[in-house]
């Protein structure tokens, strides 16, 4: 499948698009500092407000937009991992 971004889908406007995109650090930061939610659920707050962003404002397919978040959680993790595995063999 194939999709090209577009950088300025609100009203064509680099300005409000940028405030847009911004929407899923300000809900994770917003969450962790104001609100003092638990990371973990501040992180999926941000991930649905991400995924939310993409699939209404950019018009990702929901597709794509699923398989680059298993592939950003998977990315993640991974060293995550490299690391106990280490620490257990240490």
């Amino acid at each position: 499948m194939h999709w090209t971004q577009i950088y300025t889908p609100v009203g064509g406007s680099l300005l409000l698009s940028t405030i847009i995109a911004a929407l899923p650090i300000v809900v994770l930061l917003g969450s962790l500092a104001l609100l003092r939610i638990p990371a973990h659920w501040a992180a999926l707050a941000g991930l649905a407000t991400a995924l939310l962003v993409v699939l209404i404002v950019y018009r990702m397919p929901a597709q794509l937009a699923f398989a680059a978040a298993a592939n950003g959680a998977l990315y993640g993790l991974f060293p995550i991992g490299w690391i106990i595995l280490a620490a257990i063999f240490v």
